[in-house]
């Protein structure tokens, strides 16, 4: 019997316990500022292939274009990443559309049930749920996308979309982090690991 493989689609346990993230407030609801953010995600993270199911292998499905188009139409584009320690994991995205009143994210995810097949440590007596490899691996990817497509706030943790926003925090990085954050100055990306 082999060992279930991180990178596996169809072992759904590997899509499980939730996301850990790097979500992007991307500063406005137009379609190609959100396609502009992911073509630059999808390319700094350098994932292999872009599919609309989790439910067949890559090599059973056919290849579905990285775009808003497909977001819209499969909800998650999922893909295959290999993490810092060197695994090949599953690891997906998801737009979270704010419509008029707000801006829209873009979230890259890797599942904490593909973590836990690669051995990926992320508990470490924190009080948080937490991984330092993945929040600077994260933090990377961010800035590489930062590079081509700037956004409003960049957040880097375990399901931290949403938990607040750039315009909650006004330029101004919080001294007190239980999250990552990324937050533009000017032209300048800053990122403020998380340190409690």
């Amino acid at each position: 019997m082999t060992s279930p493989s991180p990178s596996a689609f169809r072992d759904q346990t590997n899509w499980s316990d939730g996301y850990y993230e790097l979500s992007i407030e991307v500063g406005s609801s137009d379609d190609a500022r959100i396609q502009a953010v992911l073509s630059a995600l999808w390319s700094a993270a350098d994932v292999r292939g872009c599919f609309g199911r989790s439910d067949r292998e890559p090599e059973e499905q056919d290849l579905v274009p990285c775009t808003v188009g497909s977001l819209t139409e499969f909800g998650h584009l999922r893909g295959q990443v290999r993490l810092p320690t060197g695994q090949l994991v599953v690891c997906g995205c998801v737009a979270i559309r704010g419509g008029d009143d707000s801006s829209d994210w873009l979230d890259f995810y890797v599942p904490v049930g593909a973590m836990n097949q690669a051995g990926l440590a992320y508990w470490d007596g924190r009080p948080f749920f937490r991984s330092e490899v993945m929040d600077e691996w994260l933090a990377a990817i961010g800035a590489e996308t930062f590079k081509s497509a700037s956004f409003s706030l960049g957040v880097i943790g375990f399901e931290v979309s949403g938990c607040t926003a750039a315009s909650t925090l006004a330029g101004k990085m919080p001294q007190t982090r239980d999250i990552g954050y990324l937050l533009p100055q000017g032209d300048v990306l800053h990122y403020g690991a998380a340190n409690t």
